[in-house]
């Protein structure tokens, strides 16, 4: 229930019903422009640019998120100086493969689908009209924005989090950036690793970076 503070959430605000829809316009919108139908696939891609998805991401990652409540935890990790840190890196592409295996490609914490930046910036630039993306957080498709994939860490960087596999999760931008660099026990959100991941036929949309046609 979107405002539970529960010691036992899942996730932060429970997602909302538009942000499959739109993912089911995305997937459509691949699928007609793989077949040559480029105004089909346009006008689906508008489609899925929902205000209510925009308004569930910026209620999690906003600075004032009431889905965000903090719960100090005596055994927590302390902030390390960044001298003190793993040294940050983003990982390899074979990296990221394995972690969307292991993952596919949905949130570990919300569950929506998600969508690599690559795939986004490929339907960019063959939509770049439909397919906003801007500097401004208003100026993003909103489905896009949501389902941005994120390789997140379990422990925060931050409080010593390693780039190490088991310590890696696939997110979604809202479910990274609304827990910040604190644990999932400071937020109130059960340790996703316990869940098993998510198995459908969602593809991430990966189908559209084998095509050699992106005109």
């Amino acid at each position: 229930m979107d405002g539970d503070v529960s010691l036992h959430r899942q996730c932060l605000r429970e997602p909302i019903p538009e942000i499959f829809d739109a993912a089911r316009y995305l997937d459509a919108a691949v699928s007609a422009h793989l077949a040559g139908h480029r105004d089909l696939a346009d006008q689906l891609i508008r489609l899925a640019d929902m205000p209510p998805i925009r308004e569930w991401t910026e209620s999690i990652w906003g600075a004032q998120s009431p889905h965000v409540q903090l719960r100090p935890q005596i055994d927590a990790p302390p902030h390390l100086p960044a001298d003190q840190r793993t040294k940050l890196r983003m990982p390899t592409l074979a990296e990221k493969r394995q972690l969307h295996v292991r993952d596919g490609y949905h949130c570990r914490v919300c569950s929506i689908p998600v969508i690599r930046q690559e795939v986004r910036q490929r339907l960019r630039d063959a939509y770049p009209s439909a397919v906003q993306w801007e500097g401004r957080n208003a100026e993003q498709h909103a489905a896009f924005q949501a389902m941005w994939v994120q390789y997140d860490h379990v422990i925060p960087h931050a409080r010593g989090g390693t780039n190490d596999a088991d310590n890696m999760l696939i997110t979604c931008a809202p479910c990274n950036y609304g827990r910040m660099n604190y644990t999932f026990a400071e937020v109130g959100l059960t340790d996703p690793r316990t869940r098993h991941p998510i198995q459908s036929t969602w593809d991430g949309l990966e189908r559209l970076m084998q095509s050699r046609d992106l005109s």
